[in-house]
C-alpha cells in the first residue's frame, strides 16, 4: 500500500493505493475533507474489432456516503442520475485523449463516491482518482492528469470551493489537463468577460499541476509495467496503391455545401475504391482499405483548411452559417421558437408551471431534499441526422447538452421570488449538422422571451472547432457535423453581449496551450455577437404579457401562525377554495401562498377567499361579524373566519344597556370597530363609535356608571380569555 498526505486548497488531501480493489487492474483512493472516492480500472487481454475506442465510464454516488437511505420504493441505488452521469462525462473526456491512438483494448472505469461531506465536491476527486489508477496500473495511458473546480468569490479566486462558497460565486468551472496542457473545460458563470475565463484557466492550471505533483511523487515508488500491444497498421505499398486511387477523388466529394449530398459523395467514392481494390490486392490486406479510406478524408479537410482557409462548405474560418428564426411557431404552447442554422433546427417550447411543478431531488450533498425551479431537457432523435437507430431512453449525451444549455440561460433569469414560476424549456432536435445544443441555447432564450419571462438578456451560442497540425493550426466558427468529426477540438461558448454564461471544451490530442484557447475566446465572441442580432431581429425583448394559456400566479404573504386555518382539517379548507375557484394553491413554512390559475377571474376569487380566512385583524378597521355566543357583560363577535372578539356591554350602545340578549341573539349580523388590542392579543370592539349619539348625550366620565348589568368587572377579567384572543376553529 502507497499513501500521500498533503494540503491542498487549505484542506487535506489523502491518496491512497493498493488497500482497496486490488483485483483490478488499477485502484485509488482519494479523500479530501470527509470526502472520499474510489476508482478502479481494469482493461481487456484482447484487441477490439469496434470502429472506436471503447472506453466506458460509470460514476456512482452511493446514498450511504451521506448517511441515507434511496428514497421511494426500491431502497437500493438504481439508473444513475443526471449529476452521475455529468460526472462521468467529465471523467470520459478528460481521460480519454491520453489513450495513445492504435490501442483498442477495452477499458473499464468504475468510480465510487462512498463518503460525502456535503462541502466538497467529488466530480474532481473521482478525476484525480481515476488518473492515480490508471497511471499505476498497466493499462497504456499517457497520463497523469488532473483536474480542478475554480470559483471567484467578491474578487478572489478560490480553488475547489466548498458548496456553500459557490452560492456567492459568479463563476463555477471545471477545468483538467496535463502538467503541459488543458484538456478540458466544463463551467458555467454570471456573464464573465473571456479575458476572465483565461485568468481562470491560468489559476485552474496551477492547481492540476500541484496536484500532478502529488501524484508523481507516489508513483516514484510504485508503477506497474505498462502492457504489451501493437499498432495495427496496413503495409506501406497497401497505402499507397489506396491513396494513389482514391486521395484526389475524395478530396473533390468533400466540397458539397448540403450535409447529405457531401456523405453521399464520399460513400460513392469509398464503395468504387473498394471495388477496385478487390481486384489489385491480396484478399488479407483488403480489411485495412476502409481504414485507409478514412484517413484520406481526415487528411484532405485538414490540409484543405490550413492551406486554403476554405471550408468544405465553402465558408472561411469565422462566418456563421446563414439563421433563420420563427417565433410562436406552437399555439399552445406558453412560448416556442424554432431556430434554425445552416442545417442544424431546434424546435423549442417554454412552458411556465408553478410552484406544485418543481423537481425535487435527493441528493449525497444537500442534507435534504431540494427543489428546481428550471429545467431544460434536449432531445436528439434518429431522425434529425437521417438515419434509422433504436430509441433506447435519454442517452447520457442528451443529458450532458441539455446540461450545457440549461447552464448557459440559468444566469439571465429573474429570481424566483420576483417570477414565482416553474419553468421548463425543451428543445426537441429536428435536423442536426453541428453544434444543435448551442442551437438549444439559442432556441431556448428565443422561447423565454416569446413566453414573456422578463430575462435579463438574449443568450446565443456558438461551437468553436480547430485544426492544428505541428504549428500550424486554424480555429473554426460554428463547426458542421465533419469538422467536429474530423476535428481536434469542441469548443462550446454561450452567453449575452455582456458575457459568457456557460462554456464546454473537448480535445482530442494531447492539450492544448492558453494563447490558442485565447484566439478561440475573442473568435467565439465575434460568432455569438453576429448570432444575438439576427436574434434581435426576430424578437429583440421579453414579450411584456404572457402567453393566455400560461398561469396567472400571485403570492400573499400571511401570518405562519395561520397557515393551519388556511390548510383547514386535513386540507380540507384549501381543497375546497381549490375546487371551487380552479385555482391551485400552495404555502409553505413561512407563510408564503403562491396561487396560480389560468385566467385572472378565477385568480382574484381565491385571494379573495385566502384574504378573509388569513387576514390580521387591524385596530380602528370596521367589519362585519357574527355573534357567535351572549353573556351578561358583552357578545362575543367572529369578525374573520375563526378570529373572536368581546363586544362590551358597554360598547353597544350610547347609554346604558340592561341586557345583551335585548339587542342581539347568536347568528346576528353586527357591524363593529376594532378599537383595542391589548399586549396580551384580546380584542375590544364597539358597536356604539359607529352610531349617532342622540341628542344632549353626554358620556360618562371613566369609572361612572357602569353599564354591566349582572357581573362585576372584576368577574368580566376572569372571563376574558375566551373572548379576547382569535379562537383556533379547525
Amino acid at each position: 500500500m502507497q499513501r500521500i498526505e498533503k494540503t491542498f486548497a487549505g484542506r487535506p488531501l489523502l491518496i491512497e493505493t493498493g488497500k482497496m480493489a486490488k483485483q483490478a487492474a488499477g485502484s485509488a483512493m482519494v479523500k479530501f475533507g470527509d470526502t472520499m472516492v474510489i476508482a478502479a480500472v481494469t482493461v481487456s487481454d484482447n484487441r477490439s474489432t469496434l470502429p472506436f475506442f471503447p472506453l466506458t465510464v460509470e460514476y456512482r454516488a452511493k446514498t450511504y456516503a451521506a448517511g441515507k437511505i434511496p428514497g421511494g420504493y426500491i431502497k437500493r441505488e438504481g439508473r444513475p442520475s443526471d449529476d452521475e452521469i455529468l460526472s462521468a462525462r467529465i471523467i470520459d473526456r478528460s481521460i480519454r485523449p491520453l489513450f495513445p491512438e492504435g490501442f483498442q483494448n477495452e477499458v473499464q472505469v468504475f468510480v465510487y463516491v462512498v463518503s460525502a461531506d456535503q462541502e466538497n465536491d467529488h466530480d474532481v476527486l473521482g478525476l484525480l482518482a481515476v488518473s492515480m489508477a490508471l497511471s499505476q496500473s498497466r493499462i497504456a495511458w499517457n497520463g497523469p492528469i488532473s483536474g480542478v473546480r475554480v470559483g471567484r468569490i467578491q474578487g478572489k479566486w478560490v480553488l475547489n470551493p466548498t458548496f456553500q462558497q459557490l452560492e456567492y460565486s459568479d463563476l463555477d468551472m471545471v477545468v483538467a489537463g496535463t502538467a503541459d496542457a488543458i484538456m478540458m473545460v466544463e463551467g458555467g458563470a454570471l456573464e464573465v468577460s473571456e479575458s476572465d475565463v483565461v485568468e481562470a484557466l491560468q489559476i485552474a492550471h496551477k492547481g492540476i499541476k500541484e496536484q500532478i505533483g502529488f501524484q508523481d511523487e507516489l508513483l516514484a515508488a510504485h508503477r506497474e509495467p505498462k502492457m504489451a500491444w501493437t499498432k495495427v497498421t496496413a503495409p506501406a505499398e497497401v497505402v499507397a496503391t489506396v491513396e494513389a486511387a482514391a486521395k484526389n477523388r475524395i478530396a473533390a466529394a468533400l466540397n458539397q455545401a448540403d450535409k447529405h449530398t457531401r456523405i453521399q459523395a464520399i460513400e460513392a467514392v469509398k464503395k468504387a475504391v473498394k471495388e477496385e481494390m478487390a481486384g489489385v490486392l491480396p484478399p488479407e490486406h483488403l480489411p485495412f482499405v476502409g481504414g485507409i479510406l478514412g484517413d484520406l478524408e481526415y487528411h484532405a479537410l485538414r490540409s484543405q483548411v490550413l492551406e486554403t482557409r476554405k471550408r468544405v462548405d465553402g465558408r472561411d474560418t469565422k462566418t456563421v452559417r446563414p439563421i433563420s428564426i420563427d417565433t410562436s411557431v406552437l399555439p399552445r404552447a406558453h412560448g416556442s421558437a424554432l431556430f434554425t442554422r445552416g442545417q442544424t433546427q431546434a424546435l423549442v417550447a417554454a412552458t411556465l408551471g408553478t410552484a406544485n411543478d418543481v423537481q425535487r431531488i435527493d441528493s449525497i450533498d444537500e442534507k435534504a431534499e431540494t427543489n428546481k425551479t428550471f429545467m431544460l431537457h434536449y432531445n436528439f432523435p434518429p431522425f434529425s441526422t437521417g438515419e434509422v437507430r433504436p430509441v433506447r431512453g435519454t442517452s447520457r449525451r442528451e443529458i450532458g447538452h441539455g446540461n450545457l444549455a440549461e447552464r448557459a440561460l440559468q444566469g439571465v433569469l429573474p429570481p424566483f421570488e420576483e417570477f414565482p414560476y416553474t419553468i421548463r424549456i425543451v428543445s426537441d432536435i429536428l435536423e442536426s449538422n453541428g453544434s444543435s445544443s448551442m442551437a438549444s441555447v439559442c432556441g431556448g432564450s428565443l422561447s423565454l422571451m416569446d413566453a414573456g419571462v422578463p430575462i435579463k438578456g438574449a443568450v446565443a451560442g456558438v461551437a468553436m472547432g480547430l485544426i492544428k497540425e505541428g504549428k500550424k493550426y486554424a480555429i473554426l466558427t460554428d463547426i458542421l457535423g465533419t469538422e467536429d468529426h474530423l476535428g481536434d477540438m469542441d469548443f462550446k461558448v454561450a452567453g449575452t453581449g455582456e458575457g459568457i454564461t456557460s462554456i464546454q471544451m473537448d480535445i482530442k490530442i494531447e492539450g492544448l496551450d492558453l494563447a490558442i484557447m485565447t484566439e478561440a475566446l475573442a473568435q467565439a465572441k465575434e460568432g455569438r455577437l453576429h448570432i444575438l442580432g439576427e436574434m434581435a431581429k426576430a424578437l429583440p425583448t421579453h414579450r411584456a404579457d404572457l402567453s393566455p394559456w400560461a398561469p396567472r400566479i400571485v403570492t400573499i404573504n400571511i401570518n405562519p401562525e395561520k397557515i393551519g386555518d388556511l390548510i383547514g382539517p386535513k386540507g380540507k379548507t384549501i381543497r375546497g377554495i381549490q375546487e371551487e375557484t380552479g385555482a391551485e394553491i400552495t404555502v409553505d413554512d413561512t407563510g408564503l401562498v403562491t396561487i396560480a390559475a389560468v385566467g385572472g377571474e378565477s385568480m382574484e376569487r381565491a385571494r379573495q377567499m385566502v384574504q378573509q380566512i388569513t387576514a390580521e385583524p387591524v385596530v380602528g378597521e370596521t367589519y362585519e361579524g357574527v355573534v357567535k355566543s351572549t353573556t351578561a357583560f358583552g357578545a362575543f363577535i367572529e369578525i374573520m373566519p375563526g378570529t373572536e372578539a368581546l363586544l362590551h356591554i358597554s360598547e353597544i350602545q350610547h347609554g346604558r344597556t340592561e341586557k345583551t340578549e335585548d339587542h342581539f341573539k347568536k347568528g346576528d349580523r353586527v357591524t363593529v370597530k376594532l378599537i383595542d388590542r391589548d399586549e396580551r392579543g384580546r380584542l375590544r370592539l364597539s358597536r356604539k363609535v359607529l352610531l349617532p349619539k342622540p341628542e344632549g348625550y353626554v358620556e360618562p366620565a371613566e369609572g361612572e356608571g357602569a353599564a354591566v348589568g349582572g357581573e362585576g368587572e372584576g368577574e368580566r377579567r376572569d372571563r376574558g380569555d375566551r373572548g379576547g384572543r382569535g379562537r383556533d376553529r379547525r
